[in-house]
């Protein structure tokens, strides 16, 4: 896992542009803290920074390759999980090796398949390949947008980057953000639509996308879409295919040079993922896998059963670890060095996020970068598997709008009167695009239909913002997170089990609990879903509120025009009356004060007008 950037001017070239390359770099330090390396010709400039996991020694950025007369220089950025098969048909074809390292084999790919090397790669990546001859650049990134790729083209050349904050170092890239960058932030965030870079001409590469660019055009084109197809297994076959999936995910996503461990909540997904790596390392005679758990200081005193948050995990993750026999690492979070994390996780993802979700997961990968940096997580499960509540409740799943956030109403409460007022209409078409460019079989019932649907909505917009926390607050401390349940295979697979076989049993992820079934305790397959935790402390609230009526009262301040003072208050009061979500599950009362926070120090620190 790495940091990575470029910068290509056909005609004006990058003369005299040493600092602002040097700047750009000096940005994805966190990232990548091992090795940094830069290539730079007249009107080229590839960044790299790198932390090092496969082949430490010989996988240095950015690699040159000249063969077959071909000549091409890469940056890349990420894990490829079947570089052994990569490696064994290509050197069937008569490329040779001089590196174990999945960079060579991403390189080599490009020099024999060109564009369509991006279907032979089993992982998670974003990379860009310049064509020496051609004075082509080639970008591309994994199917399921875990590896981030932000671009900015403008007259004359392209700026591409890891980080929109890396962007935002060039001076051609002006921190402006218009009427749609103020939708996303105020009535989707901190969700975010596919591709938008919310600041001005800042745009993403889409999830299973490449692209060309040749000096003066670009040319993009989507390489892995949801595809519907026929589900001809039957349950018992389905939940054999579904472990064997999952199984192979995991240990494929074992590999590496560096010793790593496993988050682990006492959930199904982590408990799925530690017992595979656990079973793993004992088959091959290794030490016991350490895995690590985050909670809050005091929160045994002010734990609040809710839907969303059913039980805590402390009792589960015990039943776990004796199951796995892990050496087990509890990390208790201080909520004051929490609240003070908030900031910290806008530099760290670039943007307003998940608030303490995002703050807590940062702190929580400081103190694991200590003793490593490569874990595996079980992200994405829910998504593919209907996981959350608002699979199941009835109500929520036929409304006609996004479920993790489904009434402006709280965030209109916040804005002044007559912000945004194209702002309902904005969203309702992105929840809209969504919806029609969904894949379906002819002849499926309502219920199948209508769950391919909510399959697209969670897996490009839900899922990305985890993805993307999960990137950002690991890589802030230069550290690696796999994500097995993204592979593309189990993606695709689930995307196309209908809905009786995947909630078996009438449960949520219903098959993936049985597909582990008589391997994890029965306490745990059994156990209601419950996310990732928060903190319930009122000292949390207090200090949120304090810093909330500071940036009211202030009017240098970029939100003192744009927040409705008696709406923040009434929350400050009352924060009993937010009764639903601001966004997924966990964002209620201290969430949206937390928000308002990252809102006011994202506005401040990258200097942002709006226009």
């Amino acid at each position: 896992m790495c940091g990575i950037a470029g910068w290509y001017d056909r005609k004006a070239g990058l003369q005299g542009q040493d600092n602002v390359i040097k700047k750009m770099s000096e940005s994805m330090e966190r990232r990548g803290p091992d090795d940094s390396g830069i290539y730079q010709d007249d009107h080229l400039c590839l960044m790299h920074r790198r932390l090092a996991v496969i082949d430490p020694e010989n996988g240095a950025q950015p690699m040159t390759a000249k063969t077959k007369g071909r000549y091409c220089t890469i940056v890349y950025n990420g894990e490829i999980y079947n570089t052994k098969e990569v490696q064994s048909e290509l050197i069937e074809m008569g490329y040779r090796f001089h590196t174990h390292s999945d960079t060579e084999c991403v390189l080599l790919s490009y020099l024999c398949w060109g564009s369509r090397c991006v279907e032979k790669l089993n992982g998670i990546f974003a990379f860009a390949v310049y064509d020496h001859d051609r004075g082509t650049l080639f970008l591309a990134r994994d199917r399921v947008g875990v590896k981030p790729l932000f671009y900015y083209q403008y007259a004359n050349g392209l700026l591409f980057a890891s980080e929109i904050q890396t962007l935002l170092k060039n001076p051609l890239v002006r921190p402006v953000v218009a009427e749609e960058g103020l939708c996303e932030l105020f009535l989707m965030g901190p969700g975010r639509t596919q591709g938008q870079g919310i600041i001005r001409g800042v745009q993403e590469l889409l999830p299973g996308e490449y692209a060309f660019y040749d000096g003066e055009k670009m040319f993009c084109h989507r390489y892995f879409t949801l595809q519907a197809k026929e589900h001809t297994s039957d349950l018992t076959q389905s939940i054999r295919e579904v472990r064997e999936l999952v199984t192979d995910s995991i240990e494929r996503q074992l590999v590496s040079d560096v010793p790593l461990f496993c988050f682990l909540s006492g959930g199904l997904d982590s408990s799925i993922i530690s017992y595979t790596a656990a079973q793993h390392r004992k088959r091959n005679g290794e030490a016991p896998i350490d895995t690590y758990s985050v909670d809050y200081h005091d929160n045994d005193k002010y734990f609040q059963k809710s839907l969303f948050q059913p039980t805590p995990d402390s009792e589960f993750i015990g039943i776990m670890t004796d199951a796995i026999h892990s050496n087990h690492h509890a990390v208790e979070i201080d909520n004051t060095e929490l609240f003070y994390a908030l900031t910290k996780a806008v530099d760290a993802r670039s943007l307003p996020g998940m608030t303490d979700v995002d703050a807590s997961l940062l702190l929580f990968c400081e103190r694991i970068r200590q003793d490593f940096k490569v874990g595996l997580s079980g992200e994405c499960a829910d998504e593919l598997f209907g996981g959350y509540p608002w699979y199941h409740d009835q109500k929520i799943l036929f409304e006609d709008t996004f479920p993790w956030s489904r009434s402006l109403d709280i965030r209109r409460m916040i804005l002044k009167d007559g912000f945004l007022p194209k702002g309902e209409e904005y969203v309702r078409q992105r929840y809209a695009d969504t919806c029609r460019q969904t894949e379906k079989l002819r002849g499926e019932s309502a219920l199948d239909s209508r769950m391919r649907e909510m399959f697209s909505l969670n897996f490009y917009w839900f899922m990305q913002t985890l993805l993307d926390r999960k990137d950002r607050m690991s890589m802030y401390h230069g550290m690696e997170v796999r994500v097995p349940f993204c592979d593309h295979r189990i993606v695709e697979y689930a995307y196309n089990l209908p809905w009786s076989i995947k909630a078996c049993g009438g449960r949520e992820k219903g098959i993936l609990r049985e597909a582990f079934r008589g391997l994890l305790p029965d306490s745990i397959i059994d156990r209601k879903k419950s996310p990732y935790p928060k903190t319930h402390h009122p000292l949390y609230f207090r200090l949120c509120a304090e810093k909330v009526r500071e940036i009211l009262s202030d009017k240098t301040s970029p939100l003192y025009d744009i927040l409705n003072k008696n709406g923040v208050e009434t929350i400050i009061e009352h924060p009993e009356k937010i009764t639903s979500p601001w966004y997924g599950q966990l964002m209620k009362a201290p969430q949206i004060l937390a928000y308002i926070i990252q809102l006011d120090h994202w506005f401040r620190t990258n200097h942002v007008t709006i226009e």
